[in-house]
């Protein structure tokens, strides 16, 4: 019984500094993501959550800073994807039409890119993050949202379209 407490205890030992040094991590990858102060608090409980439960199975899961930046990931998108079936009906609204290619800009103002992402729908906002923010090749954001290969790139393609119409709106329509 000994044994079992001291190992328990050393755990918990472990888990609390990893706690302390990966929560900043978790909780800015999320904010960075959301652009909701509120949000990336609740998904980073949400994450340390899961991270109690995976310790406390036996044999415990190993757990660290990019197991919970994955998680993190997954709460996030698990998030837009409950927001987009909320939304669902109002999307109907969206112009399917794909537009002209152009480069994507680099050197976008992040205050902007916050705002704008929080103004597009929950859809347009996963594909973008998962694709630019986290840069993941868009087979595995169509694996993430669970669309086929084909269904992510017209919504990218159409999200790229939102972000546009939105960044650059504010006054340069038709000359």
């Amino acid at each position: 019984m000994g044994a079992e407490q001291a190992g328990a205890d050393e755990r918990r030992e472990s888990f609390l500094a990893l706690y302390d040094g990966a929560l900043p991590e978790v909780y800015g990858y999320l904010s960075a993501r959301c652009g909701a102060a509120a949000l990336a608090e609740e998904l980073t409980a949400e994450t340390f959550l899961a991270a109690v439960d995976a310790v406390r199975r036996e044999p415990p899961t190993p757990v660290n800073v990019a197991w919970l930046i994955g998680v993190a990931r997954h709460k996030l998108v698990d998030h837009w994807r409950a927001e987009e079936r909320r939304d669902r009906r109002f999307q109907l609204l969206t112009t399917l039409r794909p537009p002209d290619e152009e480069p994507w800009e680099v050197e976008l103002d992040a205050l902007r890119v916050r705002e704008v992402l929080g103004e597009l729908s929950p859809q347009h906002r996963a594909v973008l993050s998962l694709r630019y923010l986290d840069d993941l090749p868009v087979a595995e954001v169509a694996e993430l949202l669970g669309r086929t290969l084909h269904a992510t790139e017209a919504l990218l393609a159409r999200a790229r379209a939102a972000f546009r119409g939105s960044y650059g709106g504010s006054g340069a329509d038709d000359e």
